[in-house]
């Protein structure tokens, strides 16, 4: 099969795609928590004044953010503009390969060279049809090598979709316990009931197996007025979920009764939901087997 895009470009095999690039930091203690936190790594090796840098960090060091790195050579934008023209205009990395030569600490700074080290030729896949680009980045600290990463991309022209609109999912189901049972069960009789402790008279939400102020296990209920403000919220833009139409508010209500719940705002766009906004519980039939309690903007708020 004639490959006339894949002979244009294999040319860029062996060209500079970055040319003596510069970490934007040092290799930093902060850098080095926060990564071990998000990883669950904790390993004491990364702690301490003797501390080194988790090797897998090694792309870290690299990377340039949003702007990205003033080094980087013409033959990258090249090549990816040539794909692009060819409909290539989707890109997904698939692996990565690392080599770890020394470790890296606190302190030093990092340089490195990245290199188009092969380009295959033109590939069909599930996500559609292009071509997988490897790139191999070799980082120092002053003149000695301490690692390369080579990472793989591929580039490819989207594969056709079916034109029929989908079906929109169902709402997420609440999962229910033997904790929780029966807050839904009032949900379903449209009734919103609090936990109350029988020892203290704590009130409790979301519903837990036993008091958190008193630890007592005895328990009965009281039901909300319905009455409540809005004590913080969020806009949800991303990601997409299935069911759910973005931009949304979601609020964390104060209820009359002092405690607080996460649901949905309705009857007000939005960007208008505001904290202190005053709202009437409210529930919504989301299909046959499916109630929710949401709270709607009292109309003196909506205007």
């Amino acid at each position: 099969m004639n490959d006339e895009l894949g002979a244009r470009l294999k040319v860029y095999e062996g060209r500079a795609a970055t040319l003596t690039g510069t970490g934007r930091d040092p290799v930093n203690l902060p850098m080095i928590r926060h990564w071990c936190e998000a990883m669950g790594d904790t390993n004491p090796a990364y702690t301490g004044p003797d501390a080194i840098a988790p090797p897998t960090m090694l792309q870290a060091w690299t990377m340039g953010g949003l702007a990205g790195h003033e080094g980087r050579a013409a033959a990258h934008d090249e090549m990816f503009a040539l794909l692009d023209e060819a409909d290539c205009t989707s890109i997904v990395a698939t692996d990565c390969e690392q080599q770890y030569l020394r470790p890296l600490r606190p302190g030093d700074e990092v340089t490195f060279d990245t290199v188009i080290e092969s380009v295959s030729g033109r590939k069909t896949t599930k996500l559609g049809t292009g071509y997988f680009i490897t790139t191999r980045t070799d980082i120092r600290v002053g003149p000695e090598r301490v690692g390369t990463h080579r990472f793989r991309v591929l580039k490819y022209a989207p594969a056709a979709t079916p034109s029929k609109r989908p079906q929109r999912p169902s709402r997420p189901r609440p999962v229910v316990n033997r904790d929780n049972a029966g807050f839904w069960e009032g949900v379903a009789r449209h009734r919103l009931l609090i936990q109350r402790c029988t020892s203290c008279a704590a009130l409790r939400f979301p519903w837990l197996p036993g008091c958190n102020s008193c630890g007592g296990p005895d328990w009965d209920t009281v039901e909300a007025s319905g009455e409540g403000t809005v004590y913080s919220y969020v806009v949800m833009h991303h990601p997409p979920f299935p069911a759910f139409d973005p931009p949304y508010a979601v609020a964390l209500v104060e209820l009359a009764e002092g405690v607080r719940m996460i649901s949905d705002v309705v009857g007000v766009p939005y960007d208008k939901v505001r904290i202190g906004m005053p709202v009437r519980l409210e529930f919504r039939s989301y299909d046959e087997e499916l109630v929710l309690p949401v709270f709607r903007a009292r109309e003196e708020a909506a205007v």
